[in-house]
């Protein structure tokens, strides 16, 4: 009877095995290479036109965070302070500051400060900041201990997985809206118990709802 396969089939199947699973392994290490990409400043201090100072201003001079971000409330975005609120106290204290140049120059000349985003999502992905801080959700949350930054850095990975875990398990998370601005907030013993309660309070929808791809992908 003649041979059904040519001698080199062994090896064009071992080839093709080789190839098939070096094309696994590549794309995997690529879609993570790719999912990693847009967090390469996490933990790392951003340098900034003026180094300014979430601890110093937050928790040594105890401004509130809406002081600053006076749309975080009512908006998507947090806001940007004009530089006519930094020169609403330091038109009075360190009017000579070298480092404060920056500050005095954009007053002068109604030109808006280049600050670079440290927090940043894709573009494909909605965010809004007014519907967690309503839900009671706080900003250290996400923002990690901003009140101990001298110079802010991105804690959180913002990564899909980080905020679907929290979608899936608001109670863990939430606090009393009293304490959405604390930067000192620490979770109480009874968090299950009390955020529970409060998931309730808030109308927060179940997470079948919220984890949803409409609920940030629009």
């Amino acid at each position: 009877m003649a041979q059904v396969f040519k001698h080199y089939t062994n090896t064009v199947a071992k080839v093709t095995i080789a190839v098939v699973i070096l094309l696994i392994v590549g794309g995997g290490v690529a879609a993570w290479e790719v999912n990693n990409s847009y967090n390469v400043y996490r933990r790392e201090a951003v340098t900034q036109p003026v180094p300014f100072s979430h601890k110093h201003h937050v928790t040594d001079d105890g401004i509130d965070c809406r002081f600053c971000h006076t749309t975080v409330e009512t908006s998507s975005f947090a806001g940007i302070p004009s530089t006519h609120t930094c020169m609403t106290c330091h038109s009075k204290i360190w009017v000579n500051s070298p480092m404060l140049e920056p500050v005095r120059e954009s007053y002068l000349t109604d030109a808006s400060i280049a600050w670079v985003r440290v927090n940043a999502l894709p573009d494909f992905v909605y965010f809004n900041h007014s519907i967690h801080i309503a839900k009671g959700i706080g900003c250290t949350t996400c923002h990690g201990p901003i009140g101990d930054m001298p110079i802010t850095y991105r804690e959180n990975t913002l990564y899909m997985r980080w905020c679907i875990n929290c979608h899936k398990h608001p109670w863990r998370y939430v606090r009393p809206k009293k304490d959405v601005f604390s930067v000192t907030y620490k979770p109480l013993a009874d968090q299950d118990a009390l955020g529970h309660q409060l998931v309730r309070e808030y109308h927060i929808k179940p997470p079948l709802v919220i984890t949803s791809c409409y609920t940030c992908h629009r």
